[in-house]
């Protein structure tokens, strides 16, 4: 950006010119100053249809059982798990409630996420301040889909009684069928801590705690029956890996319009400035059957505008099918 400033000196009019750095006109014009680079590339280099450089680290923190830090640009989640028993007993659910896996774990309450928002991970968030609509509506949103998504199994998290040997021992209770009963359960607290907050928020905040989840060991555990609780077994080397059954993904859009040149581009994993210029946008989360490779679409969410249509979610869609594929080789590498 350049303004002209004109003076009148010994009968001379010489022109000043002032350049303005990128980053200044960007404040001053921040639609202008993104329109000026798209239709082809954004102010950071990329196309429209282009990721930032996505990096994922596991095993990060020694006290849990499983953690991932995942970084997305300038966006950066730690997460981590940690299993906590939950005794039968102390639950209000009858012995014979009846419902897949996912109504069993989310009415028992065995994934329990939650999301803060670190102290200078945006300038938006100031320190001192209780949770923001922001933290809020990310973990509801993170609830909503770990239920949907159906990522662990309710038998992942059963701890059993052994009661084969009560039955061999006891005549009367020869024909019991069942030599196994749930007596408690893992809950699994999952901890997500922003860094750095600069776009797709929920995309790094759920591909975090899938990773963390598949990090994830527990202890081997058993009902004691003389005690009346579990027992677990403190060696590591004996710990057992979570099993994560799916791993969807999600993939955040947004749609830049500017009504002066007729510009409708759609832009994805949109950092916190082009965010900020889009009033049009939403997300898509994918999976892909792995043995028969159809792709299930599980959630879709959409607000503002109304530039994106079927055309433009068919391109969309295609874009998330490649997106997980790039986290399904990351995910598999570690």
């Amino acid at each position: 950006m350049t303004i002209q400033l004109s003076s009148s000196e010994s009968g001379t009019s010489p022109s000043l010119s002032l350049s303005l750095p990128p980053s200044t006109y960007a404040k001053l014009l921040p639609l202008s100053f993104l329109a000026a680079h798209l239709p082809e590339t954004r102010p950071s280099g990329r196309s429209p249809s282009e990721f930032r450089q996505t990096t994922l680290h596991t095993g990060s923190l020694t006290h849990a059982h499983g953690s991932a830090v995942v970084r997305i640009g300038d966006t950066a989640v730690v997460c981590g798990v940690r299993g906590e028993i939950l005794r039968a007993s102390d639950t209000n659910i009858p012995d014979d409630f009846s419902g897949d896996d996912s109504e069993r774990i989310s009415t028992l309450g065995l994934l329990i996420p939650n999301v803060e928002l670190s102290t200078g991970c945006n300038p938006a968030f100031l320190p001192g301040n209780a949770p923001g609509s922001t933290a809020q509506g990310l973990l509801q949103r993170l609830i909503t889909l770990l239920k949907v998504g159906s990522v662990v199994g309710f038998e992942e998290l059963c701890i059993y009684e052994d009661r084969s040997e009560l039955i061999a021992s006891d005549d009367k209770m020869q024909d019991e069928p069942e030599k196994r009963e749930v007596r408690a359960y893992f809950t699994l607290y999952i901890d997500i801590l922003f860094l750095s907050l600069s776009g797709s928020a929920f995309d790094t905040a759920w591909m975090a705690l899938l990773a963390a989840l598949k990090d994830t060991k527990l202890p081997t555990a058993r009902w004691d029956r003389d005690s009346e609780g579990a027992l677990c077994d403190p060696r590591p080397e004996n710990y057992k890996k979570l099993r994560v059954q799916r791993f969807p993904v999600a993939l955040s859009w947004a749609v830049f319009s500017e009504t002066k040149s007729k510009l409708n581009v759609v832009l994805v994993d949109a950092d916190d400035f082009e965010e900020s210029c889009c009033d049009e946008g939403g997300l898509i989360v994918m999976d892909i059957d792995q043995t028969t490779g159809q792709e299930l679409l599980l959630r879709v969410e959409k607000y503002g505008g109304g530039v994106v249509a079927i055309a433009e979610m068919k391109t969309i869609l295609s874009i998330a099918s490649k997106r997980w594929k790039e986290w399904d080789a990351l995910l598999k590498g570690r």
